[in-house]
């Protein structure tokens, strides 16, 4: 059975047992801070478990992309060496929130196993919940216990542990107990030696659970403490990549029909055989399985990068590209070249990967690129500290500043190392990057305490768009304590007129009055789980009377304003740039705005002077906001509003028109387009293959701008004695210092040769070597110029100066190349050693080579100790 037939038959079956079908989310999390990506196929749905939302209907069903490499759940490291773990995976779910329970939900998945996929029955076991005797004193799910009885024998139901069989959405939320359902497809004779109930949970590559059943009805306390959930629901996941490996009748995912056309792609590419060798093996499943993670997560509007889920992206392909660099010898881009194989095979399922192609394509190659260079610069810092290591073990402390540094992968050091000989200290390393992690865990560390309900209010009232003050109540609250923020409070109100962050604009601010005179500042405004929260350092002191919350109007005026900018900006890109061009990414704060967008090249001058004119007659239009709150969305789309990829949208949308500008937002924005004063672009540039980002200011920014602008020229000019044509007069001087520097040049140049010809009559012939170290009273540039122009003359030269420029010290080396040669003296090596003397250090060539350091007074220590040399 095709992989394409295995998940149409999965919603099909669900859709026929009246459950919605709904499309995959964006792996990409962008309000829950619990949680980078969607790890698991019910993340999407936390807030109907939660209780903070309705769902459309109570019964979903759906093919969910999930990505595990980071938290909680992290496969990274086992993906490649087995045949069942991947970064990115699909998982096919059925879930019911306070529906159906346990009977329908074990029915059903039996019937889909066994006469839908026709699984041969003999070859399923099943897991229930054995009970705990810890604190939670939980007892054994003999509900699930016996539902199954009904559907196979007892001796193929296993009683499971609480790691196995208590399935927890994290250190607080819903939770309960669960029903695994595991297939072993081992040979006959395997069969035979050893019982399956022995291997179920013991990561055997051919006895793996692929789907599990998730009976949520219990809710987990920041104290620990369970409580029964008012309602109960179903969770459901089933790996579909495993599922396709039982279907398909083989022994590893890999070599079923979701990864064969890539690894075939990486053979032609390669030349490799996938078979043949493990290191190849587990390189190439290593490539197949990380080009799916990254594609769609560019696709989902995740770039890699340095910070947050972007440095998590950039780690997965940086594996990637180091197992083919090593193991398939690709010095060469290599994974961009899959994604067309991808987009093709997944493209109909995701159409976004199909959509994206191109970008993720540039973006890949870009990455690639740029990894293999740093790769070829390590392995040039390697051998240097390869150089100067002494014995036959390089310290951890090296190598981990070579893979914190510069990205250089620590395995791949040893792998040279052992090549030449010699060790990696591992301990040393170890305790570094423990050392690190506890640095970055401290930094981050957070503990949320319980919500503390005043009243239940079950629908949570955003009234943002129509005002920005409203009396409220506070419904719920929690302390939360962070070293970055200290103690913080999050308040949750009955309803609110405050804009929590989203869609690129920062979450307002403002304050909280109580009928006494006390005020509390509201700092922030965020959304977790479709809740807003309001961030205060202090708890009002009156928690159950009533408040007057007030938006801080300026800060929301500012922000609209810039927010209004980015439609208008996204409309001038495609009409001057062309309709290729697609948002990647805004930021909108009071102060400025920010905006990414694809393209593939660099914006001219005269074209963002062309863009700034656009958005500007836009505003001098005095066009008036055009909103519509809870449209469908397909009517939005056909009366030409823009969507955007990676952003998670509902049934009904709100979309934002000013002319023709039309864009589905949740977002702030101006009444009319003259609120927005003026707009600037202050910068241009790259942010990545094909992606580029603006940065602009409106309004008050924009006059500060001004402002500071005109004070700037008229100081020039006054420094120009108020020349009537200041820029003339500035051409003028910037030619009569050309000159002069042209002088200077010529003086240094005749000085130096001077002091050539006084430093002939200085060398000094020291075991047949001509020496001379001395200070000299020239810049950089003279000292090479005297070094070289000596070594022309004469041979076996070994030359030392030093010399003192704007307080900084500067040493230079320069060695004959037939002494670098005979006498394996090396002014590289020689230099660093020697800039110690001046707290400092540098390199170069084994016969030139230069220092720079920040102490003067130890040039003629350092030149004392270059004798010892010969």
């Amino acid at each position: 059975m095709k992989s394409q037939d295995v998940r149409s038959k999965f919603l099909k079956f669900f859709e026929g047992k009246q459950h919605l079908i709904v499309p995959s989310a964006p792996m990409v999390l962008k309000n829950d801070p619990t949680l980078m990506f969607v790890n698991a196929g019910m993340v999407p749905f936390k807030e109907y478990f939660l209780g903070n939302s309705e769902p459309k209907k109570n019964r979903i069903s759906d093919s969910q992309k999930c990505l595990r490499v980071s938290g909680k759940h992290n496969d990274l490291e086992e993906v490649g060496y087995d045949t069942y773990h991947h970064t990115l995976f699909e998982m096919l779910g059925n879930w019911s929130f306070g529906d159906y329970f346990k009977e329908e939900a074990i029915a059903w998945a039996w019937e889909l196993l066994t006469e839908v996929y026709g699984i041969d029955k003999s070859i399923l076991y099943v897991t229930v919940f054995e009970g705990s005797d810890d604190e939670d004193n939980l007892k054994m799910d003999t509900e699930a216990y016996d539902i199954w009885k009904k559907y196979i024998s007892e001796d193929r139901i296993l009683k499971g542990n609480k790691k196995d069989n208590f399935w927890e959405m994290g250190d607080q939320g819903p939770c309960g107990p669960c029903s695994e359902i595991h297939v072993d497809i081992r040979s006959a004779e395997e069969k035979a030696k050893v019982d399956a109930k022995t291997l179920i949970n013991m990561d055997h590559p051919h006895v793996v659970e692929i789907w599990n059943l998730v009976f949520m009805q219990y809710n987990r306390k920041a104290n620990g403490v369970l409580e029964a959930l008012p309602n109960k629901h179903i969770d459901t996941g089933m790996g579909f990549e495993r599922l396709c490996m039982v279907l398909q009748d083989v022994q590893s995912n890999y070599d079923t029909d979701v990864f064969t056309p890539i690894i075939r792609e990486i053979e032609t590419i390669t030349g490799k055989t996938y078979g043949d060798n493990e290191e190849v093996d587990i390189a190439i499943r290593v490539i197949s399985d990380h080009v799916r993670a990254v594609a769609f997560s560019i696709a989902d509007g995740q770039l890699p990068s340095n910070t947050g889920s972007g440095y998590v992206i950039r780690r997965i392909l940086r594996r990637a590209v180091r197992y083919g660099f090593t193991f398939l010898d690709k010095k060469e881009p290599l994974i961009y070249r899959l994604v067309d194989v991808l987009s093709k095979k997944m493209g109909e399922a995701f159409p976004e990967i199909r959509a994206q192609k191109v970008l993720i394509e540039n973006v890949i190659k870009e990455e690639e690129a740029s990894f293999l260079r740093t790769l070829d610069q390590g392995l040039v810092l390697l051998n240097r500290i390869v150089e100067e290591t002494k014995g036959d073990t390089v310290s951890g402390e090296k190598a981990f500043e070579l893979y914190d540094t510069y990205g250089f992968p620590i395995d791949l050091t040893a792998l040279i190392l052992s090549e030449k000989n010699l060790k990696l200290d591992e301990k040393g390393f170890n305790e570094q990057l423990q050392k690190q992690k506890e640095r970055s865990r401290s930094a981050s560390e957070t503990s949320t305490e319980d919500w503390t309900v005043l009243f239940e209010d079950d629908v949570q009232e955003f009234i943002g768009y129509d005002t920005q003050e409203a009396n409220v109540k506070i419904a719920k609250y929690r302390k939360v304590t962070s070293k970055k923020d200290g103690e913080m409070y999050q308040l949750v109100f009955n309803l609110t007129p405050f804009y929590p962050e989203g869609g690129g604009q920062v979450g307002d601010k403002g304050v909280l009055q109580d009928t006494h005179g006390d005020v509390v500042y509201i700092l922030d405004t965020k959304k977790e789980n479709n809740v807003i929260i309001h961030l205060c350092k202090n708890l009002p002191e009156h928690l159950n009377e009533s408040f007057k919350a007030v938006v801080n109007s300026e800060h929301r005026a500012l922000s609209s304003s810039n927010h209004t900018a980015t439609h208008l900006l996204h409309q001038a890109l495609r009409t001057v740039l062309g309709e290729h061009v697609e948002q990647k990414g805004s930021l909108v704060k009071p102060k400025s705005l920010r905006f990414d967008f694809s393209h593939f090249s660099k914006v001219t001058p005269e074209q963002l002077q062309e863009i700034e004119d656009f958005v500007n007659a836009r505003i001098e239009g005095k066009l008036p906001l055009e909103e519509h709150r809870n449209i469908p969305m397909e009517k939005a789309i056909e009366e030409g509003a823009m969507a955007l990829f990676g952003e998670k949208y509902g049934d009904t949308v709100r979309t934002i028109r000013f002319g023709k500008s039309m864009e589905l937002c949740g977002g702030i924005h101006v009444k009319n387009t003259s609120d927005i004063w003026h707009f600037k672009i202050v910068s241009e540039g790259a942010v990545a293959a094909g992606i580029r980002r603006i940065e602009a200011i409106t309004n008050k920014s924009v006059r500060d701008y001004f402002a500071e602008n005109n004070t700037a020229y008229l100081e020039m000019k006054g420094l120009l004695n108020n020349a009537k044509e200041p820029i003339k007069a500035l051409e003028n001087l910037q030619g009569e210092n050309s000159d002069l520097k042209k002088q200077i040049e010529e003086l240094l140049k005749d000085k130096a040769k001077n002091i050539k010809g006084e430093l002939k009559s200085e060398l000094t012939e020291i075991n047949g070597i001509q020496f001379l170290a001395k200070k000299l009273d020239l810049d950089a540039s003279g000292v090479k110029d005297v070094c070289f122009e000596l070594g022309s003359q004469f041979e076996n030269l070994f030359l030392i100066f030093g010399a003192e420029n704007d307080g900084k010290a500067i040493l230079s080396c320069y060695i004959s190349k037939e002494l670098v040669a005979s006498k394996g003296l090396n002014a590289g090596t020689i230099v660093r050693e020697l800039g110690k003397h001046i707290q400092g250090g540098g390199g170069g060539q084994p016969f030139f080579a230069t220092a720079g350091g920040k102490n003067p007074n130890g040039i003629e220590a350092a030149l004392e100790a270059a004798k010892d040399y010969l």
